[in-house]
């Protein structure tokens, strides 16, 4: 297993087709791919996003083809959100075909300027990523390393109370868009008051994120 880093100038359409997204976000890092479903087109992540000057998050309900799910987190103009993405009709045989068996590591950031993405797999399917990613721009810089992966359980981080209403969440559909249940529902299935619930909820999601964003200075 090897983790490819690189670095990629857009062409000059590739900007044209995400001129949309840039209007309103400077950039956006994704910190954590939560669920990836190549078949159906979609998937799960937490993503900052670095909104131009004078954009508001509470103006924001999707950003390019993402919906954004839940306001993680705020500090200035950078907010981390859960975001589902959908990929449209019209390319997402595209989207199966990028399926290379690769794992979605960080940095992930993308802007105007420059793409730096991170995959981490083998090195016949790295260098099949590398000539997709061609495709898309210049490359500036490429480095492999040997991978230093180990598989963790991030609910670990958490109390046992709010490892259950996180699982009972997910498994209902609240982290869905649109919702599958509702927290009144919700409450009543994990057999806690509706308050409670949103307090270990609200928790759990800074516990997640702070573990995720661990080693970030500028957090």
């Amino acid at each position: 297993m090897r983790t490819l880093t690189l670095e990629i100038e857009p062409f000059e359409t590739v900007r044209e087709e995400m001129a949309d997204v840039f209007s309103r976000v400077r950039s956006f890092a994704i910190l954590e791919t939560l669920k990836m479903d190549y078949k159906e087109g979609i998937c799960i992540e937490i993503i900052e996003f670095t909104l131009q000057e004078g954009v508001s998050i509470q103006d924001i309900r999707t950003v390019g083809n993402m919906e954004i799910l839940n306001v993680l987190r705020s500090k200035g103009n950078k907010h981390t959100c859960l975001i589902r993405y959908t990929e449209p009709e019209e390319t997402k045989g595209m989207f199966q075909e990028s399926d290379l068996g690769l794992i979605h590591t960080i940095p992930m950031i993308i802007s105007p300027e420059k793409f730096t993405v991170s995959m981490m797999g083998e090195t016949k399917n790295l260098s099949d990523f590398v000539e997709m990613m061609r495709q898309a721009g210049v490359v500036l810089k490429m480095s492999i390393r040997r991978a230093a992966y180990q598989q963790a359980d991030i609910l670990a981080v958490l109390t046992d109370k709010q490892r259950e209403v996180m699982v009972a969440a997910f498994q209902n559909g609240y982290y869905d868009f649109p919702k599958k249940i509702s927290s009144k529902r919700l409450c009543k299935k994990v057999g806690i008051s509706k308050p409670t619930l949103l307090q270990h909820m609200r928790k759990a999601e800074g516990r997640i994120l702070s573990e995720i964003m661990t080693g970030f200075s500028d957090i």
